[in-house]
C-alpha cells in the first residue's frame, strides 16, 4: 500500500465510524475505498464489516446510559440480531465473487435510495416507550438483521425506521438501539467471515482504530450538529459507487 492509500483507508474508517453512529452509511465509504484498492467485492464487505465493528463499540458505549434504561425489553431483539446476522453472512459466503459482483451495483443502488429517503424514513419519536418484544419488531429486525449480515450499506435507517414504528422511544433511544445491534451483528458476521478467510487484513487493520474514534466521536456529533450535508455525502459516494459499479459490470 501507498502512503496516499493508507491516508485515504484511515480517513474512510473514521468517517464511517462517524457516520454510522450518527444514523447509517459507513459501508459506502468502507467498501468504496477497498474497490480503489483493488479487494475483490466478497472480501471489501466482509472487511468492511470488521472495520465497522469498532465504531458500533465505541458508539454503544457512548449510549451506554440509554440502553441501560432499556436493557430488559431488547434482550430479545438482541438475540434476533444475533442469528439474522448469522444468516445473512452464511449467505454471503455461499455465492462466489463473480456473482457477488453482479448484485453489486443493484445492492448499491438500492441502499443509496434508502439512504437518501432517510428523512421520509424518520423514526416515529415520541416520548412513549412499547416493549421491543412485539411480533413486528422481531420480525422486522429479523429482515434487517439478514441484510446486515449480508451487505449492511443503509441498515441504520432501515433499523431506525423499524424501531421507531414498532418501539417508540426518544431519537437517542432508537439510535443507542440500532447502535447496540449494529454491533450485534456485525459481531456474528465477522466470526463467519473470519472462519471463511474472506478479510483482508493490511487494510483492515489500517482503518479498524480510525473507525472506533470516529464511532466515539459520531455520538458527540448526533448530539450536537445538523445531519443534511453529511447524509447528502453518503449519498453522493454512494451513488458514484452505484454508476461505477454499473459501467464495468
Amino acid at each position: 500500500m501507498t502512503i496516499m492509500m493508507v491516508l485515504l483507508l484511515a480517513a474512510a474508517g473514521f468517517l464511517s465510524g462517524a457516520v454510522n453512529a450518527i444514523a447509517g452509511g459507513g459501508t459506502f465509504l468502507t467498501f468504496g475505498v477497498m474497490t480503489l484498492a483493488g479487494i475483490p467485492p466478497i472480501s471489501a464487505n466482509a472487511t468492511s464489516s470488521i472495520v465497522q465493528f469498532p465504531g458500533y463499540v465505541t458508539s454503544t458505549i457512548a449510549y451506554r446510559a440509554e440502553i441501560l434504561h432499556r436493557w430488559r425489553s431488547i434482550a430479545v431483539l438482541g438475540v434476533v440480531s444475533l442469528v439474522g446476522g448469522l444468516v445473512g453472512a452464511l449467505i454471503l459466503l455461499s455465492l462466489d465473487n463473480p456473482s457477488f459482483r453482479a448484485l453489486v451495483p443493484w445492492l448499491l443502488a438500492a441502499a443509496t435510495a434508502i439512504f437518501a429517503a432517510g428523512p421520509l424514513l424518520k423514526p416515529k419519536v415520541s416520548s412513549e416507550e412499547h416493549s421491543a418484544n412485539s411480533a413486528s419488531s422481531i420480525v422486522g429486525q429479523f429482515f434487517n438483521a439478514i441484510y446486515g449480515g449480508f451487505f449492511g450499506a443503509g441498515m441504520g435507517i432501515m433499523m431506525l425506521a423499524v424501531l421507531g414504528l414498532t418501539t417508540g422511544g426518544t431519537y437517542h433511544h432508537l439510535n443507542a438501539m440500532k447502535n447496540l445491534f449494529a454491533m450485534l451483528i456485525a459481531g456474528v458476521a465477522i466470526v463467519v467471515f473470519i472462519s471463511g478467510d474472506v478479510v483482508a487484513w493490511p487494510e483492515a487493520l489500517v482503518m479498524i482504530p480510525a473507525g472506533a474514534i470516529g464511532g466515539y466521536s459520531g455520538v458527540w456529533l448526533a448530539r450536537r450538529v445538523p445531519q443534511t450535508v453529511l447524509r447528502w455525502c453518503v449519498v453522493a459516494v454512494g451513488t458514484a459507487l452505484t454508476i461505477y459499479y454499473f459501467v464495468t459490470a
